[in-house]
């Protein structure tokens, strides 16, 4: 089979376009608006023209009357009586009660008594086939600072080490621990009962 250079080849012939005839494109400037525009102005122009070149319409005269002024009696001014000052009555002294109340107030809170499990909590940090996993995950645990067993059961399957941290009087204190643990990437661990 030989061999084909499709670099080298050519294009292909060239589609049929379509025989539509194209809309002339659109001038970038708006004329039908521009003119539009210009007549407004004109328009305005135009009206402000008029209004200034009109003349204002003639005011009326006012017909001036003659009127008597009656000779102006000598009045003796009255002296001034001085005002009273207005005296306002002294400010009320408040009292408020919720300042006595708060004082005297006690506030009792009622707290749920920490219900003491009836057997203590145990951690398991990991089951192993061989001693030495466990004896590695035991020393993994004892670089944090915490103390770890290793137990052995025997199971259907064999015997399997199983490495524990406790006993924990209360839960709290076995999940503190096994924060810590997570925190340092030893995981997975499981609080169960003490058996």
């Amino acid at each position: 089979m030989a061999t084909r250079d499709y670099v080298k080849r050519g294009r292909g012939p060239k589609k049929a376009t379509n025989s539509r005839r194209k809309n002339p494109p659109r001038s970038s400037f708006p004329v039908k608006w521009a003119i539009i525009a210009v007549m407004l102005v004109g328009a305005l122009g135009y009206g402000l023209y008029f209004l200034a070149s009109e003349p204002a319409p003639a005011q009326p005269k006012p017909v001036k009357q003659e009127v008597v002024k009656p000779k102006p009696k000598p009045v003796s001014k009255p002296k001034p009586q001085p005002k009273p000052k207005a005296t306002l009555p002294p400010k009320p002294e408040e009292k408020w009660r919720y300042i006595e109340e708060l004082e005297n107030k006690e506030v009792k809170v009622e707290t749920k008594k920490e219900q003491k499990p009836s057997r203590p909590y145990l951690m398991q940090c990991g089951a192993y086939r061989s001693m030495a996993q466990a004896e590695e995950r035991k020393a993994m645990i004892a670089f944090q600072g915490l103390t770890s067993q290793i137990k052995i059961s025997q199971g259907e399957k064999g015997s399997w080490h199983r490495v524990i941290l406790g006993p924990y009087p209360q839960k709290r204190k076995a999940e503190s621990d096994r924060n810590r643990l997570r925190r340092a990437g030893i995981e997975p661990c499981a609080i169960w009962f003490w058996e």
